[in-house]
């Protein structure tokens, strides 16, 4: 199990500034929630815990230790840290197969299997995400399914390195509202049975509070509000966080109103 630490992140771009003195810690078992407007700098707090971008000021930490931008530790740290992107439309290659897919990322982090035990994992983390009979899927190109189910690929080839730390970046606003809980479950129960760390970027304050253990509230590249799911949504402080809970959707208070 791992745990990433984020410390006094910083990121200036030029005259710029899209993350600034950013802390937080992702634990092992628990899903933080990024939550913000696009432009308010998460999708940069992703880009820099994967170690796509380096950060101007701050570090990263992993178990306590700086990450090494070189050599075998971070090697090991790109493991560790793995990402599900926004889009499953652009994120797969359409001119090849499932189980290619899956087996790139298998062959390259478990160098040791052997052709039918690469296969045999494939197969088995297709299972993991609910997609079976996972042979027939192996063999189906991205084309060939609906776009939760592309998802769901994307979340197995993430869980193909066996990491300790998942990010998940706007997981679900590219997919139909009708398999959204399905795929946000999916991530819940899989971020419970691997005693995953999961941070959950997006911009829905109410998927926010179901799905997550703690919020992270972020505006303008900053950390506003943070703190347990329920606390920032029912007692927001922050007038920020008091406009994203007031349009987050809310049936309770759609009854209340809709009463004579």
């Amino acid at each position: 199990m791992t745990t990433v630490e984020a410390r006094g992140l910083g990121k200036r771009y030029r005259k710029f500034v899209a993350v600034d003195d950013v802390s937080f810690t992702l634990e092992p078992g628990r899903t933080t929630a990024l939550v913000g407007q696009s432009g308010s700098g998460k999708s940069t707090i992703a880009k820099l815990l994967l170690q796509l971008e380096r950060p101007t000021s701050g570090q990263i930490l992993v178990d306590g230790e700086p990450v090494a931008r070189r050599g075998a530790a971070a090697a090991a740290y790109r493991r560790t840290v793995q990402m599900v992107f926004q889009d499953p439309y652009a994120s797969l290659n359409p001119f090849h197969s499932v189980g290619h897919h899956l087996e790139r990322p298998v062959r390259l982090h478990h160098r040791e299997l052997t052709g039918p035990q690469v296969r045999e994992r494939v197969l088995h983390l297709l299972e993991r995400v609910r997609l079976t009979p996972a042979e027939e899927v192996a063999r189906r190109r991205p084309h060939e399914l609906s776009g939760g189910q592309r998802q769901r690929v994307a979340i197995a080839r993430a869980l193909a390195p066996e990491p300790g730390i998942l990010i998940a970046d706007e997981p679900v606003s590219m997919l139909d509202v009708s398999i959204r809980l399905g795929v946000l479950n999916l991530l819940a129960d899989l971020q419970r049975e691997e005693q995953l760390a999961v941070l959950y970027i997006t911009h829905d304050l109410a998927t926010a509070r179901h799905f997550s253990d703690d919020i992270l509230v972020m505006y303008q590249g900053r950390i506003v509000e943070r703190g347990p799911a329920d606390d920032v949504i029912i007692n927001p402080r922050h007038e920020y966080t008091k406009l994203l809970a007031e349009a987050a959707p809310n049936p309770e208070r759609r009854i209340k109103n809709l009463q004579p």
